[in-house]
């Protein structure tokens, strides 16, 4: 099933990916992209964490729900959507994430849109000593990185007003997100932070942490 997979990483990254285990924390925008891209790669188990139900403003950019799915768990729903590869295990846990969280794994995915949640997620990162992706998406612009052992605080400013998306900016930060998420977990990328602005021309500036 992993053909061209392994054609690109090889078999070797291929098993450690089967051993992986990651967890997403968020299930709207950013997590459908996110845990609809690596549900088929081959890994261990991916945990998903949201406490939100599905309302009809979510789904133009929630790939994965419907009207049908209105006043559903996201989790949930998202859980049962991307359970389609038998030899990666899935399982949601609908509640809010917080740091003390007692689980196993590799990697966290951050897919939220709240600096609080994110320090609690470098938190966890930091006690577990595994690495996190941070992504983010504002109106025509993005950023999503690799925090290893850089502190996310350094970063973090107070949270404020929300403002608009557009699908397209949401699936390319998701999509980057997930390739420096599988890159991360063959060994094969270094901390780093991307910011991507789309307002006119594409533009990605990079830099290492």
């Amino acid at each position: 099933m992993y053909r061209r997979q392994i054609e690109l990483i090889g078999k070797e990254n291929q098993e450690k990916l089967s051993k992986k285990k990651v967890l997403i924390v968020g299930c709207g925008g950013l997590g459908n992209i996110i845990a609809t891209t690596i549900s088929c790669i081959g890994l261990n188990k991916i945990y998903l964490v949201d406490y939100d139900i599905i309302e009809k403003h979510n789904i133009h950019r929630q790939f994965q729900f419907s009207l049908d799915n209105i006043k559903e768990s996201k989790a949930k729903v998202l859980c049962e959507k991307i359970s389609r590869c038998n030899d990666t295990k899935v399982e949601f846990l609908d509640m809010e994430f917080d740091e003390t969280l007692e689980i196993d794994v590799d990697l966290v995915f951050d897919a939220t849109d709240n600096f609080e949640v994110r320090k609690k997620i470098d938190a966890f990162a930091k006690k577990h000593q595994i690495p996190w992706i941070y992504a983010s998406v504002e109106e025509w612009h993005g950023q999503v990185g690799v925090f290893k052992t850089t502190s996310f605080e350094i970063f973090a400013t107070k949270n404020h007003e929300a403002k608009g998306q557009l699908p397209p900016m949401v699936n390319l930060i998701g999509s980057i997100s997930a390739m420096l998420g599988l890159k991360t977990l063959i060994d094969k990328q270094n901390e780093i932070l991307y910011y991507v602005n789309f307002e006119n021309d594409l533009e990605i500036k990079k830099f290492r942490l």
